[in-house]
């Protein structure tokens, strides 16, 4: 009768799907836990993008009425009250100092009263309504005080002529919107229409003035996306090798901006090699910084310069909405993240006659400045590692080294060697002539196998 088995199938079977259950398992976790990188981009940008965006309303939006009079004081002032913070009107003297305040972007709008007296007339436009009755009550005080300033011809004749918005467009567009909304009221009351003059229009090609925005964008993906390949590709690279390649794609992406900016799209129509100066500080302290945090994130370097760079970047720049448009937090941002400094002083640069301009460049220089120290830190960081995992394979090394001393035998003195070799030759000298030449074999087979299991061992100990 036979005594072997027929091979168990279903033994192997349940084995090979336990072994792809495991599998499984492993890459599902896995595929979950990178999830949690795009999950946490959803909600940084679902946060920052709405928070910042969503609500727009003027807090404190600087204007201006032209005049020195008790009209423009009382307009001005009763404007102020009801407001209720949305509005921070002031008066200035004449319609040049108004103009030299938007080009220096002190106001966001200036109103010129040239007729004074006038019929009240109903109230038309959007406003938002705290402004609008505020503008309504104000106005409609000031038109007072203006008929009874001058007699009934006087009044007459000025109601003909059209009040005066001065705006710059080139500084903000939503802004320039928000206080056309708000003084059409006020002319409205008046009787006459209101005749608009922007006194910084933007460039042909970009009449909505937020192309610098858009640059801004393109730029900052740029930049941040060459991070995760240099942090990533090159992080077997020395960081003085992976600073250098940061600087020289900080060059490339400049031109490229440079080149939409300039002959492709037609954004500027001057001033092309400030904003590359620009564009380069902007890119360079976004690629050092990224540099040097992918030494302590690792894999979440992408997360960190997402959220840096983008998530509370292009939100607090400046290109859609002026801070005096936003909540305080973005607001207090804008003064001083980088991609404010890029999108201010670009139109400082093109604009506004290189007002304030400097202080823009600064604030990209102390980014810059981070950049390095944030690329040093790393180097540092790297180097104390380096030293560490030297010290560890130092120790492991010499562990093992102890541990084959203790496996393999010590050698013994020559002297004991040789008086052993002389016993063991007489006393098989002595066995061979009292039980003959068939005892020999026996021994010198045993004595084989004793020297190959020594050798098993030793090669045992030090892994061969």
């Amino acid at each position: 009768m036979s005594t072997v088995r027929p091979p168990d199938h279903r033994s192997e079977q349940h084995g090979s799907h336990r072994s792809a259950r495991s599998s499984h398992s492993a890459g599902l976790r896995q595929v979950l836990t990178h999830l949690i990188t795009p999950l946490l981009m959803c909600v940084g940008m679902g946060l920052a993008y709405l928070g910042a965006f969503a609500n727009p309303a003027p807090h404190h939006l600087p204007v201006a009425v032209v005049g020195s009079g008790r009209s423009a004081q009382l307009l001005a002032q009763s404007i102020n009250d009801k407001a209720d913070g949305d509005l921070e009107v002031r008066t200035v003297a004449d319609r040049a100092a108004a103009v030299d305040g938007l080009k220096r972007q002190e106001i966001f709008g200036a109103y010129v009263i040239h007729a004074t007296g006038a019929p009240k007339a109903s109230v038309t436009g959007a406003t938002k309504p705290s402004v609008k009755r505020g503008v309504e009550k104000a106005s409609s005080k000031g038109a007072q005080e203006g008929a009874g300033a001058g007699d009934g011809g006087t009044a007459a004749a000025s109601a003909k002529a059209a009040p005066e918005l001065l705006v710059a467009t080139a500084g903000s567009d939503t802004s320039a919107s928000v206080v056309q909304k708000v003084f059409t009221p006020v002319a409205a009351q008046q009787g006459a229409p209101l005749k608009v003059t922007d006194v910084a229009p933007t460039a042909e090609d970009d009449p909505t003035g937020q192309g610098i925005f858009f640059l801004l964008v393109a730029i900052s993906i740029g930049s941040y996306a060459s991070v995760a390949v240099i942090g990533g590709a090159g992080a077997v690279l020395p960081v003085r090798l992976r600073t250098a390649l940061a600087i020289g794609t900080s060059f490339v992406v400049s031109l490229i901006g440079t080149a939409f900016a300039g002959p492709v799209f037609h954004l500027v129509e001057h001033g092309l090699r400030g904003l590359w100066g620009m564009a380069w500080l902007y890119s360079a302290g976004i690629l050092l910084i990224g540099t040097g945090l992918h030494t302590f994130l690792k894999r979440w370097t992408t997360l960190g310069v997402m959220a840096l760079f983008v998530m509370l970047n292009f939100t607090s720049s400046g290109g859609i909405f002026r801070p005096e448009m936003q909540n305080g937090f973005f607001a207090a941002l804008h003064s001083f993240w980088n991609g404010a400094g890029f999108v201010e002083g670009t139109r400082s640069h093109v604009y506004f006659n290189n007002y304030g301009l400097s202080g823009h460049v600064w604030t990209l220089g102390w980014w810059l400045v981070v950049g390095l120290l944030m690329v040093g830190l790393a180097a540092v960081a790297e180097k104390r590692r380096r030293t560490a995992e030297a010290e560890v394979a130092a120790n492991a090394a010499a562990v093992a080294a102890a541990a084959v001393a203790a496996t393999v035998p010590e050698p013994e003195p020559t002297w004991k060697r040789g008086s052993r070799t002389v016993r063991s030759v007489e006393g098989a000298g002595a066995e061979a002539g009292a039980g003959g030449a068939d005892a020999d074999v026996p021994g010198a087979a045993g004595a084989g196998e004793a020297n190959v299991d020594v050798e098993m061992e030793m090669e045992e100990a030090v892994g061969v």
